[in-house]
């Protein structure tokens, strides 16, 4: 029987996609989501278990009845605007979720963790290229709370025997480029499918959320991964903590992920007009709170030690797949 990983959000965005690679790569993605903002129609890949982290008798079951190797932990609250008006719920949902996710893997047996953070953690860090020496500040309670997970892990870690991998990324875009599964949320709140959405009437306009920003057009700076690059990190991640004899003793490994590029939002939104040939609406409005300026995150350390060379982060195949997927599935809507 090929091992399994329990996909937490698997039923999401990323976490689709990571069902599709862990697949692909001879594992069994077993994908736990409570499908607050994931799919059912994304789960094409692995069994399903509908169920809430915060549920722990619900946890030990589904480890007791698939016995996985090792968890992939996507599942989170993420919507900095959100964040910043009910913190609380962001530290119920993200800090003591993954405190309770973290006490059952272990009852189970299972010490291996590949964990989704964010560079939302360094807050606002004008210039400079993020890595993993660069101090935490975050602006919010998404990024406070994947911070506090972080510190926990590593607590773990030296109390439990828990071995980890973290991951610090930012704005994850394109879809699978076979359109399998794809990006799509409820209320939508990232860049590309706001765009594509506007581009195809499905919203009069895309707003543009500051355009008084200190960069060279006004408009703030992010680093774009493309899905498919990130999950593969993931996988490589989940090898590499895997591998025979790798931290017998437990520990964390921290690796951040990112081109080192950043492009404004207006760049993303000259970029999709050439690739779809159509003028995107746009409407201007104020900064949303909690946004950083520019947040840029380079990723040697990940290239160095896991190998992970990332193939598919380009503006323009970022955009391509995504708008190959708006056009041919949604799961809803």
């Amino acid at each position: 029987m090929p091992p399994k990983i329990l996909v937490t959000g698997g039923a999401g965005y990323i976490g689709s996609h990571a069902c599709k690679v862990l697949a692909a790569a001879g594992y069994v993605p077993v994908t736990y989501d409570n499908l607050c903002s994931g799919w059912r129609d994304a789960v094409r890949f692995g069994p399903f278990e509908r169920g809430d982290l915060s549920d722990r008798a619900r946890l030990d079951q589904v480890f007791a009845d698939h016995q996985p190797v090792a968890v992939m932990h996507f599942a989170a609250l993420s919507q900095v605007g959100e964040a910043m008006q009910d913190p609380g719920r962001y530290w119920r949902g993200n800090v003591c979720a993954s405190l309770t996710l973290i006490e059952a893997m272990l009852a189970a047996g299972v010490r291996d963790m590949v964990f989704s953070s964010t560079c939302a953690t360094y807050g606002d860090q004008d210039g400079v290229v993020l890595d993993e020496t660069t101090a935490q500040a975050p602006l919010n309670a998404y990024g406070g709370s994947k911070r506090a997970i972080e510190d926990m892990l590593r607590d773990f870690g030296a109390s439990h025997g828990l071995r980890s991998v973290i991951f610090r990324y930012f704005n994850v875009a394109g879809a699978d480029p076979e359109a399998e599964v794809g990006e799509f949320h409820q209320p939508e709140t990232h860049l590309i499918p706001l765009i594509l959405d506007a581009l195809d009437g499905r919203r009069p306009a895309l707003t543009i959320h500051g355009t008084d920003y200190p960069t060279p057009d006004g408009t703030c700076i992010r680093d774009y991964v493309h899905v498919m690059d990130l999950v593969e990190a993931h996988l490589l991640g989940l090898n590499w903590l895997r591998a025979p004899g790798h931290q017998p003793q437990g520990g964390t490994e921290l690796f951040c992920l990112g081109t080192g590029r950043g492009f404004s939002v207006r760049e993303v939104l000259d970029q999709a007009g050439q690739i779809t040939n159509r003028p995107v609406p746009v409407t201007e409005g104020p900064r949303r709170p909690g946004d950083a300026v520019k947040l840029v995150s380079g990723s040697e350390k990940a290239g160095r030690v896991l190998g992970w060379q990332p193939q598919r982060s380009t503006l323009s195949c970022m955009i391509s797949d995504a708008w190959r997927w708006h056009q041919t599935g949604h799961y809803a809507g």
